[in-house]
């Protein structure tokens, strides 16, 4: 597809980097219940040495005991690593049912944790001046870190379905941030009127990078609606859907091939 659609112009790169895969054995330092529905777990170590993270949606793999027992592996994003203090931050959101929020609930200073990756960073090279991010509550990590690494000349508009107001964030930023909130219960997750509604009063600017990252369902259905209904060319869209509603360790990475 040509990238000069319209009067958008040439749509930035996504580059993909590849990292040295390695397994590292972590030592919480803290878990904070940041807000009702999400638990910060700050992690340190000597094997964190080497450790890179090129993007704000990178993925680790963290190792953790099922509800069986049995070890099972999830997908987390690396919200800050400072490698001045070897501190790398991940946030688990706190939910019924899931491995991974039941070992945060119970994660005290000195638990250990094993983690892998990222094995790669997709690196949107390029200035964009504009940035529209869209997600529920498990994309808050790389919606924050987005919105916490831009510019201060950049422009960014996040639009998050979140529980409730308890569950809103806010981000430090140098950037000029604008952020709509959505409530509707955990339940809905997988129901995008919430989200459209908020953006079919927003304007678009020409030229605005937009990031997706929700329930596959809701990924797919703002993908279209900025597609079909605002006019917005595909390679200034970046969509994913970071899990499935009823899916144990389900995702789409990558919305791309989607109509």
């Amino acid at each position: 597809m040509d990238k000069n659609i319209g009067h958008w112009g040439h749509a930035p790169e996504i580059s993909r980097v590849r990292h040295e895969l390695r397994k590292r054995c972590l030592e919480v330092v803290s878990a904070i219940r940041l807000t009702p529905h999400m638990i910060r777990v700050t992690l340190t170590g000597p094997e964190l040495e080497g450790f890179v993270s090129a993007s704000p949606d990178d993925h680790i793999k963290i190792f953790i005991p099922g509800l069986d027992g049995a070890l099972v592996r999830r997908d987390y994003t690396p919200r800050r690593y400072d490698p001045a203090t070897r501190m790398l931050t991940l946030d688990f959101v706190n939910h019924e049912g899931g491995p991974a929020a039941a070992w945060a609930r119970a994660a005290r200073s000195g638990d250990r944790l094993d983690i892998g990756g990222p094995k790669g960073s997709q690196v949107i090279a390029g200035a964009v001046d504009r940035w529209l991010l869209i997600g529920d509550e498990t994309a808050l990590p790389a919606i924050g870190r987005r919105v916490e690494e831009l510019p201060a000349q950049a422009h960014v508009t996040t639009v998050v379905a979140v529980p409730g107001p308890e569950d809103e964030q806010v981000f430090a930023t140098s950037a000029h941030h604008q952020a709509h909130w959505v409530h509707r219960p955990m339940q809905q997750a997988d129901d995008a009127r919430g989200i459209l509604a908020v953006l079919e009063k927003l304007t678009i600017p020409e030229g605005s990078f937009i990031w997706v990252g929700a329930e596959a369902h809701v990924a797919k259905a703002v993908r279209q609606y900025l597609v079909h209904d605002r006019g917005v060319p595909l390679p200034w869209i970046k969509a994913s859907g970071y899990w499935v509603k009823g899916q144990a360790d389900a995702s789409v990475k990558d919305l791309a091939g989607e109509g």
